[in-house]
């Protein structure tokens, strides 16, 4: 490979490149949150809607394979599937988790329930992976801690004990999944899409008959055939479920373009925005009361993040030992008499 290639291969992405991956991540994620919320306060069925989600985005994968837009491994590789059950079932565990959590709490309170997602992926790498953290990724895990204390305790408004409880125990549970995805994405040779694909493929396969042994089916007749079911509830139903099967799908293809062209500080700083914007849109679509303690708890929670972000930005970073001046002037002009 030639120099110039090799330099114009390793050239950073355009800046617009870079501007409109984070801005579709950011429409795609907050999208995801709404419609999640818009549908779950009015539906005693968050397993079945997490089904058609799913089931949507799968159809949405197969349709963009028939079109040539994307490559999946249409074989049925039990080698793979066996390989890919536990982050397929904490993948699944974490997303049902997560609509409890929402239908509980206010929109803009989800990224307080779920705030302590980093401190646990801290401890979890810790426990597993055998990562020691530093003094100063312990201050941020610190620093993130106490804003969701200050957002379960301060925030002046009556808060869901339950809502909180999916909330952290989602966060354990995305935890988990964050350290367990690493190796499953050796089962699939390293792609992420492919990963996506059958996430999602089996997450449906899993959670049908789970929608039943839930207890779902009757609520289930109720929404579909019931007379007591407004049109109003099933339309809401089913345009919510559309929204967020694309924007579910979009997310798979967001997530690997954002991983793709930024940087995980550019990345933080949009799951910043998107904490901030999903308190407003929040407080504008459902009107959602935004405290002192709830404000306050979000910016705490976001700066310990973005600190862990620069923390771990910095570690990456190669070091070089310095070299005394005097051993440099003894290599250039041989060994001393």
């Amino acid at each position: 490979m030639s120099p110039a290639r090799h330099g114009h291969d390793n050239a950073p992405p355009n800046r617009a490149l870079v501007a409109g991956t984070v801005t579709f991540y950011l429409v795609a994620a907050l999208s995801m949150v709404m419609a999640n919320k818009w549908v779950l306060n009015t539906t005693d069925v968050p397993l079945f809607f997490l089904d058609m989600q799913l089931l949507i985005a799968v159809v949405l994968f197969l349709f963009a394979h028939m079109l040539g837009m994307l490559q999946l491994p249409l074989r049925w590789d039990w080698q793979v599937i066996k390989g890919l059950i536990p982050t397929v079932s904490l993948s699944l565990v974490g997303l049902s988790l997560s609509n409890y959590t929402l239908k509980y709490v206010d929109a803009s309170f989800y990224q307080v329930a779920r705030g302590m997602v980093l401190p646990f992926t801290v401890c979890t790498s810790f426990f597993i992976l055998q990562a020691r953290p530093s003094l100063r990724i312990l201050v941020a895990c610190s620093i993130v801690t106490l804003g969701f204390f200050v957002g379960v305790f301060l925030d002046g408004t009556n808060v869901s004990a339950l809502g909180v409880t999916f909330g952290v125990v989602s966060s354990m549970v995305t935890a988990l999944h964050s350290v367990v995805i690493k190796k499953s994405l050796d089962v699939v040779h390293g792609s992420a899409l492919h990963l996506s694909w059958y996430t999602n493929l089996l997450s449906v396969i899993v959670l049908t008959p789970v929608v039943v042994l839930g207890g779902e089916g009757p609520g289930v007749m109720k929404l579909l055939l019931g007379p007591e079911s407004t049109p109003g509830q099933l339309y809401t139903f089913m345009i919510g479920s559309l929204v967020t099967g694309l924007f579910g799908f979009l997310m798979s293809i967001a997530s690997l373009l954002s991983i793709k062209v930024t940087s995980p500080i550019t990345h933080m700083v949009s799951s910043a925005v998107r904490g901030v914007a999903a308190s407003l849109l929040g407080l504008w679509l459902f009107h959602d009361i935004i405290t002192t303690g709830r404000a306050s708890s979000v910016a705490i929670i976001l700066l310990g993040s973005i600190y862990y972000t620069w923390v771990k930005h910095v570690e990456s970073q190669p070091t070089y030992e310095r070299v005394p001046l005097e051993d440099i002037e003894t290599g250039k002009q041989g060994k001393p008499e």
